[in-house]
């Protein structure tokens, strides 16, 4: 089978523990790159927290692509432009606000640009933990409802995984199936726009540049990389993947600090070409 796609998602997966991209890993991306194939950075990020490392990778260069809010939008590096673009309407923010308030949790969105967290609980640990990763500023809103009055692209409803775990279920039932929950981090619940998730992105992708899933290869370690792996024509998990991300891939690398991600690239691309 001849790839010509590669899906990476960022923390956990193309990143380090430290948050960093390895020399090694960073090379043998820019290798693949080099021999033709597109790079997607996919990721739960907003597209803002994933341009510094889309830079970094020299995707603009080679013409790769920013898959971020895990699907919600996709713009091409090159030109800067949104390709793809699914939104929550205004009209479910206040009813997400009022299921948070019903479960205990805490809830966070962005500003209409995307480039600040919006929340009303500025000292939770899980809120400040979105915004160091993307490198966003917080704004603190007295009135969440009053303030969100705008399409997002995402909500994230905060708390500690056991009790995430619970409220979960709860939430899809009061979506009734006309969004979509997930949890990307046992602490971050997810909410989207109905059927947006990182396979049903990188389809409408693969549909614009002429391939199939066929021609996919998807690395991933996370609850919201299932999807994803799944649909790759070749799933690669981390040896750090949550164990529902390994049951559906092809393949498991290394982990995330062992260079995992330059591993399989080296295995299923660069040696098919020497």
């Amino acid at each position: 089978m001849e790839y010509k796609v590669l899906a990476l998602d960022i923390d956990g997966t193309v990143t380090n523990s430290e948050k960093q991209i390895t020399e090694n890993t960073k090379n043998t991306i820019l290798q693949a790159q080099k021999q033709g194939i597109k790079v997607v950075l996919a990721s739960g990020r907003p597209a803002h927290g994933v341009a510094p490392l889309a830079h970094e990778l020299e995707l603009d260069r080679y013409e790769g692509y920013i898959l971020a809010f895990n699907g919600g939008k996709i713009i091409d590096c090159k030109t800067q432009k949104t390709i793809f673009e699914q939104v929550i309407q205004p009209e479910w923010i206040s009813k997400l606000y009022d299921a948070a308030t019903e479960n205990n949790v805490h809830i966070l969105s962005y500003t209409e640009d995307g480039n600040t967290v919006i929340t009303e609980h500025p000292d939770d640990i899980y809120v400040q933990l979105e915004c160091r990763i993307n490198n966003l500023p917080l704004r603190h809103v007295s009135s969440f409802k009053e303030f969100v009055r705008y399409p997002v692209n995402k909500c994230i409803m905060t708390d500690e995984g056991d009790v995430l775990a619970k409220v979960e279920p709860r939430v899809k039932e009061f979506v009734d199936g006309q969004l979509n929950v997930f949890r990307s981090e046992p602490f971050f619940l997810e909410v989207m726009p109905n059927h947006v998730d990182k396979a049903f992105a990188l389809q409408k992708l693969l549909e614009t540049l002429g391939y199939t899933n066929k021609n996919l290869i998807a690395c991933g370690d996370g609850y919201n990389d299932v999807s994803m792996l799944d649909f790759a024509g070749l799933g690669v998990a981390m040896e750090n993947a949550q164990d529902t991300a390994k049951k559906v891939s092809n393949f498991i690398t290394r982990s995330n600090d062992e260079d995992g991600v330059a591993y399989a690239i080296d295995k299923f691309i660069l040696e098919t070409v020497r």
